[in-house]
Formats: C-alpha cells, sequence, structure tokens
C-alpha cells in the first residue's frame, strides 16, 4: 500500500510559489534567536517504514515561505545524500498553509500532513501511514582544522587578511570582502551561514557567492528544497548547475570544501588548458572536476579569465551571509 502512496505523494503538482521573484522585501533574519513561529516547522524529515515485506526510505524537507505558508519537497528513498539518487524528476513539490497547528498537502489520490509531530503520509482511503520525523544534520566538514602549512584567512579573531574585511557583532566575518592573498592552485574551506528571509524568493533570498580567483562563483543561496539550478546553492553561476542540491536550512552552518586548477595560458594570453573545479558542500561531492570557461570569468566578477592568481572573493548580494573558519591549502589535490 505504502509503495503505492510514495508514488501518490510524488503525484502532487503544486510548485514553490514565486521562485524567479529578485528582490529582497521582508526580514533578513541573522540570530537564531529572533525567527518567527514557522521556523520551528521547517526543516529536514526522514524515516522509514514497511511495505509488502520490504522497507522503503524517505525524506522531505519543509520550506517556510512566511506568514504560515510552506512548501514541501519529498524525497522517494532518503534526503538527499541520505539515501536519494540524483534524479531530480522525482522530487515532488507542493504548497500548503498552516491552519489549526497542521500544514495539509494534498491531492485527489493521497495526502501528506505536516504537524509539530513530523510529516505523516496518508494514503488514498485517508488511512494513516508512515510518519517522518525532523532531523537536525550537520555537515561533517564542519569545523574542519587547517592542516599544517595552510593559510588561515579568517579564525574569527580579525579581518587583517581582508580588504574591507567587517566582523559582525557576534564576531563573524561579512559579506563583500576580499582576500588580500592572491592563490593558483588551491584548496579552500569556507563555512557560511544564510540568513532566515521567509516572505522573500529566488535571488533576493539569503543571497551571496564565493568566487575563487576572484573568477568563477560558486553560489550561496538558501535554496533548500529547490531545484538546485545554475542559480541555486552550490551551482557554478553561469555555468552548470548542482546534480545534487545539499543545501541546509537557513541558519544553518555549511561548509564548501573546493579544489580548484587554475588555467593554463600561453604568453599571449590564450588558454592552453581551462581551469577546472571540484566542489564539496556539506560534505558531499557536487562537481566532479568541472571545466571552467578559460576565455571569460562568470557574471559579476571582479577579476577577468587571465593567467595571474586571484583572490577569494565573497559576493555582497544585499543579504547578511555570514562566514567563519576559512582556510586556503596552496594545492588543488583532493585529499
Amino acid at each position: 500500500m505504502y509503495r503505492t502512496l510514495m508514488r501518490t505523494v510524488m503525484a502532487l503538482a503544486l510548485m514553490i510559489g514565486g521562485v524567479v521573484a529578485a528582490n529582497a522585501a521582508g526580514p533578513k533574519i541573522t540570530d537564531p534567536a529572533k525567527v518567527d513561529s514557522d521556523y520551528a516547522l521547517q526543516g529536514e524529515y526522514t524515516g522509514t517504514f514497511e511495505d509488502n515485506g520490504e522497507t522503503w526510505k524517505a525524506g522531505a524537507q519543509i520550506i517556510a515561505l512566511g506568514n504560515g505558508e510552506f512548501a514541501i519537497s519529498f524525497y522517494p528513498g532518503g534526503l538527499p545524500g541520505d539515501g536519494f539518487g540524483r534524479d531530480k524528476s522525482k522530487v515532488t513539490r507542493a504548497n500548503g498553509k498552516l491552519e489549526n497547528g497542521e500544514v495539509k498537502f494534498s491531492s485527489d489520490q493521497g495526502s501528506a500532513v505536516l504537524s509539530k509531530d513530523g510529516v505523516a503520509l496518508f494514503d488514498t482511503d485517508g488511512n494513516g501511514g508512515p510518519v517522518l520525523k525532523k532531523v537536525h544534520r550537520k555537515s561533517p566538514t564542519l569545523g574542519k582544522k587547517p592542516p599544517k602549512g595552510a593559510v588561515v584567512l579568517f579564525d574569527g579573531s580579525n579581518v587583517d587578511n581582508w580588504k574591507n574585511g567587517r566582523l559582525s557583532d557576534d564576531g563573524l566575518l561579512m559579506e563583500g570582502t576580499t582576500s588580500k592573498n592572491l592563490f593558483q592552485d588551491h584548496h579552500v574551506h569556507l563555512e557560511f551561514r544564510i540568513p532566515y528571509q521567509p516572505l522573500d524568493r529566488g535571488q533576493g533570498r539569503g543571497n551571496s557567492g564565493i568566487y575563487v580567483q576572484g573568477r568563477y562563483e560558486i553560489q550561496m543561496l538558501d535554496s533548500f528544497g529547490l531545484h538546485g539550478a545554475m542559480n541555486e546553492c552550490g551551482g557554478i553561476y553561469s555555468v552548470t548547475e548542482t546534480p545534487i542540491n545539499m543545501a541546509f536550512p537557513p541558519l544553518t552552518w555549511q561548509t564548501y570544501d573546493i579544489y580548484y586548477t587554475a588555467g593554463r595560458y600561453d604568453d599571449n594570453g590564450k588558454v592552453v588548458k581551462h581551469p577546472f573545479v571540484s566542489v564539496y558542500h556539506n560534505g558531499v561531492k557536487i562537481h566532479d572536476k568541472v571545466q571552467l570557461p578559460g576565455e571569460r570569468n562568470t557574471t559579476a566578477a571582479p577579476l577577468k579569465a587571465g593567467a595571474a592568481p586571484g583572490p577569494v572573493f565573497l559576493q555582497n548580494h544585499g543579504c547578511p551571509v555570514r562566514y567563519r573558519n576559512i582556510w586556503v591549502v596552496e594545492s588543488s589535490d583532493e585529499k
């Protein structure tokens, strides 16, 4: 019965509203102690159940859209990075509204109900099925210490290694800054926290990005539960989307480990070998030696493509994204 239910819940068809809106209009919350009541329901849910002698796993991500509005992304097999594969066509997205302590996502084929107890699935006859329980995942590379010989760009003590570097009141590096150090081939580790902006959509929702060598952007955005497009978290801007969306909920610390090999150029500036990059988002490899356009930089990059070394640039896109534990190893070899 619940094997059918998995297909039923996947048939819910309403998409998350307004994902292409550009500008932030609502509050930008950086303090987890100042969130609204919807934040408690937002997050990741997972569980297993038996059907016809087989054990099945499922996952759901609940996205707060403000004023009691929510969206669900349902993943057969488990959450991204924890059982779900890479076929994004199997993800179901639907909308619902909080009423009497519950959010109902339904169709004429089945339903799901979100409450403080979890996400309950129901079959076509209204019979209760498994309940997915809330989980709080952490990146396995969170707090990773710089190895011997690493260039420590930010450890929380000062912003001496940054041009226009600013510290927040709680001692975090703020957006809109460029490292004084320049790099060729390198591995950069960075931890970032996206603000909670439930009323905003698209590129107005927690937007920033890290530009390796000041040329190629790995996007940062509150794209929790979304598709994982080129301009969403983990995407290589203007190059490629991420094959798996590993974005955690806003106000959760996340990690990037980026292994970048610089382009090689002849004396006339012509590309001899294109740059390429591998990216781990929250400990999961999302890009594997992706070739970058050596003839051009990605959109809005401060430096043009070329042979010279370049900095780590953290974009200011009008959203209070915060950073910590940033260090660089001057080698692109993956360990």
